[in-house]
């Protein structure tokens, strides 16, 4: 059998990582192994849904400017076209919030992109 050595350094580890999953259900706080495991997936989801949150709030933005473009008989597509092409700069997050929170301005807007 390999003689261990350092076992300061491999607890110090361990307990890192079973610090961070306090709160886990079940088995995935106290072993290590399956906290391990989980804590790994864990950090995974973590980096790719990082991502994935900036398209689900393009999404939602863009689906508040249809429905905000709509009520004045517009399409999306025709609404950002038309802004790009008036030269007006907003990006979709101002956009959305206008449509949402003040529809007299977004009202502005889309009467000078018409």
């Amino acid at each position: 059998m390999p003689r261990a050595k350092n076992r300061i350094a491999s607890k110090a580890r361990r307990k890192k990582i079973l610090n961070r999953t306090k709160g886990y259900f079940g088995r995935r706080k106290n072993v290590w192994t399956v906290a391990k495991n989980t804590w790994e997936k864990g950090q995974l989801y973590a980096y790719r849904d990082r991502k994935n949150k900036k398209r689900t709030f393009r999404s939602l933005w863009i689906t508040r400017i249809n429905a905000g473009v709509r009520e004045y008989g517009m399409s999306y597509s025709v609404f950002m076209g038309n802004l790009s092409k008036k030269g007006i700069e907003l990006n979709r997050k101002t956009l959305a919030d206008l449509a949402m929170n003040h529809p007299e301005a977004f009202k502005a807007i889309v009467d000078l992109v018409k």
